[in-house]
């Protein structure tokens, strides 16, 4: 593999930034500020971020290229293909896709779970970015719960969520215009849907079992969890109890202080520092990440948003770049067990991308390392160095 030296960037090191250079080998940092190998690819970085690559714990933005619009859908390989290129553009280099396995059909369905795990699982190696599979399981989904306890045993599920719409479902079957979007996204009859949403709710009192036995199976295969929409600190302290470390989106700042109070990651949505609210009206993540009641920042719905959400914390006073970076890369790394990447360091994966910062609150992404391999580049001229290493590089990308 071809060694990479990136060449005088401001580089975030040791929670500092100081103008350093990078020498990458065999897939890892193997040097910091020192000469490197003089056969290497140079990227001359000056003026230039050098920073860890993004980790997106949460992103479920693949879902409009399955289906851009309601009952369209478009193969898994097309989707999950442009999906990688918009990860990578942004800086995400290692994704987990935010699968829902819902009792509905359609989107969210057993056959669309399976069918993208499939496809994640075979593409795998052609994709730029490092990609994963998280998957959010429904938790009135109690007909697909031995076939999560299989995949976790198989090591085939990178995170498991538990989510529970089911308050708000039925909510908005009340919503006209609401319940008119959940039957067109589930392809079948109001009628049926009606009936569908009945039966699953008939099954409430073995939905906490259910919970139980997966969170077992999934502290027996070492697979990290979270907990989405937590609503109450009691919920947050019994999804801690089965060993649910992750508090994904708690929705009021009384489930957040009890999720901090016992040393728990968590998450809430980039799309809402960038946008300066939640588009729900619940928390607003700024004030979370200001009292120190949010770890981890996730690009949700928008892959733009992680990289936009750091700089406009450091434009608006609330955090340094180093600590606002670490939202987005060291700390979702360490949630999802990834302790190989989020750092800058010697013998850290060479996850590394280069940021032009000169135009404030719009930050640009002009090179991508993954693991050593160069992905994505948007300034040829900045290459230099042996002509044959430039081609071996850059016809990976």
């Amino acid at each position: 593999m071809t060694g990479i030296v990136i060449e005088a960037a401001r580089s975030l090191i040791g929670g500092e930034i100081g103008e350093v250079s990078l020498e990458i080998a065999n897939g890892v940092i193997v040097g910091i500020d020192g000469p490197g190998e003089r056969n290497s690819l140079r990227i001359d970085s000056r003026g230039l971020l050098a920073l860890p690559g993004i980790v997106d714990l949460h992103g479920d933005a693949f879902e409009r290229q399955l289906m851009p619009r309601a009952g369209v859908d478009f193969p898994v390989d097309i989707a999950l293909a442009d999906s990688d290129r918009q990860a990578i553009a942004n800086g995400i280099t290692t994704v987990f896709h935010g699968t829902t396995w819902s009792w509905e059909p359609g989107l969210r369905s057993a056959d669309n779970a399976r069918k993208l795990l499939e496809a994640i699982e075979t593409m795998r190696p052609l994709l730029a970015a490092d990609t994963r599979f998280h998957l959010r399981h429904e938790t009135f989904n109690l007909d697909a719960e031995d076939a999560i306890k299989q995949w976790l045993a198989d090591k085939r599920i990178d995170l498991l969520a538990f989510n529970d719409h089911m308050d708000g479902t039925e909510a908005d079957t009340r919503n006209p215009r609401k319940r008119a979007r959940m039957v067109e996204r589930c392809g079948i009859s109001g009628d049926a849907f009606d009936r569908l949403v009945e039966s699953v709710m008939a099954r409430a009192e073995e939905v906490p079992a259910s919970i139980g036995r997966l969170a077992e199976a999934a502290r027996a295969a070492g697979v990290p969890m979270l907990s989405h929409d937590d609503k109450t600190p009691s919920m947050r302290k019994v999804y801690r109890d089965l060993g649910v470390a992750v508090a994904e989106f708690p929705i009021n700042e009384e489930t957040a202080r009890e999720a901090a109070a016992h040393g728990d990651f968590i998450v809430f949505g980039a799309p809402n520092v960038v946008r300066g609210g939640s588009h729900t009206g619940w928390t607003k993540a700024a004030d979370m990440i200001a009292k120190s009641l949010c770890s981890i920042l996730a690009s949700d719905y928008y892959y733009p948003a992680q990289l936009l959400a750091a700089f406009r914390l450091v434009a608006d006073g609330i955090l340094p770049l180093p600590q606002a970076w670490r939202l987005i890369s060291s700390a979702p790394a360490e949630a999802a067990g990834l302790p190989d990447r989020g750092y800058l360091a010697v013998d850290k994966r060479a996850d590394i991308i280069l940021v032009d910062d000169s135009v404030a609150l719009r930050p640009r992404v002009v090179a991508v390392i993954v693991r050593g391999r160069l992905v994505h580049l948007t300034e040829g001229a900045r290459i230099r160095g042996p002509a044959d290493a430039a081609i071996t590089v850059l016809a990976a990308e």
